[in-house]
């Protein structure tokens, strides 16, 4: 009986996939993009050091030898590698990625704000720092789903400032759109390929913060964007791991995540998410709710939010509490 369940489950799932849970349905294979910064040959052709063989804790290291003058000289002839380089002075990251988006000409909407990382590849990467960086006493970073990059980041940038917003301004919120999200819902979403290199990207990307002496951060992650935490868990420097509206994270239980953060879940009656059968079998699925009483997470309440992306909503439940997570007054 236990088997035949399964086996209705997955094919609901497959069903799903190919059907479209909302009535349309995103193609698959999507590239990641993965490996080192753009702009690297021109890097290692002038016989500096390689990117890709150091860890964040080395390029702070590297940078922090260097004089001011010669780190500008840096980024303004590599400002994509510098710009992209985990563990990089982080002022000297932003002047490098204003400059990358105004040679880019494309993202006109990220002028005048703190750009973190900016990797035009593939749909484009980025992330938007809310808030003094250098100076905040708690982080929080939003981590999305589906159809989010650099050309499509609005709804993205909403959630972290409303989350920004909700915890009066307290909590530097970075808005990281640094992996290659799905497109719709399709195999991409139902499969952990495009997660599992994000979860790589994302580790990364808390190992720079930690290494510029930014406090560890609060991790909230939306939908596919739960999976990419997931499969990160283990590697990730973080205080929170935060998921809402989550598919699955592909583990059976918290325990199996592996980390020392505080794992907290949310999901609200209305989230079509709950549509999705949490199954993991031949790749497809990932695996148990975490908003479920056996996965363990602690719970946030979120029966007033509305749809899978009403989380960040003003004045709900679950946006008070994130708040109440970010800036470390939750227990």
């Amino acid at each position: 009986m236990r088997r035949y369940k399964r086996t209705l489950a997955v094919g609901a799932l497959v069903g799903m996939v190919v059907g479209g849970t909302v009535g349309w349905v995103g193609g698959g294979g999507e590239a990641a993009v993965t490996g080192g910064p753009p702009g690297v040959g021109a890097w290692r052709g002038a016989g500096l050091p390689e990117p890709e063989g150091m860890s964040a804790e080395r390029v702070a290291a590297y940078f922090g030898g260097l004089s001011r003058e010669r780190q500008k000289a840096l980024a303004e002839t590599y400002p994509l590698v510098v710009g992209n380089l985990d563990g990089a002075p982080v002022a000297l990251r932003y002047a490098a990625n204003a400059r990358a988006l105004a040679a880019d000409g494309r993202f006109g909407q990220y002028a005048g704000q703190r750009v973190l990382a900016f990797d035009p590849r593939g749909r484009g990467q980025v992330a938007v720092v809310y808030g003094d960086l250098a100076a905040a006493r708690n982080v929080a970073v939003v981590v999305p789903g589906s159809d989010i990059d650099a050309g499509h980041s609005a709804p993205l940038l909403d959630q972290a400032t409303s989350l920004r917003r909700a915890t009066g301004g307290r909590t530097a919120v970075i808005a990281w759109a640094g992996y290659t999200t799905p497109v719709g819902v399709g195999l991409d979403a139902a499969t952990g390929d495009l997660a599992e290199a994000g979860a790589e990207r994302l580790a990364r990307f808390t190992d720079g913060l930690a290494a510029t002496g930014s406090p560890a951060p609060s991790l909230f992650c939306h939908s596919y964007g739960s999976v990419v935490c997931g499969l990160a868990a283990a590697q990730l420097k973080a205080k929170d791991l935060v998921v809402l509206g989550s598919p699955g994270m592909r583990a059976d239980n918290a325990r199996q995540l592996h980390t020392s953060a505080r794992v907290w879940a949310a999901k609200d009656p209305t989230d079509w998410i709950s549509k999705v059968p949490n199954v993991r079998f031949a790749g497809l699925g990932h695996g148990t709710d975490p908003a479920s009483p056996a996965f363990g997470a602690r719970v946030v309440p979120a029966s007033d939010a509305v749809g899978h992306n009403g989380y960040f909503a003003p004045g709900t439940q679950s946006l008070r509490t994130f708040a109440a997570i970010a800036t470390g007054e939750a227990r």
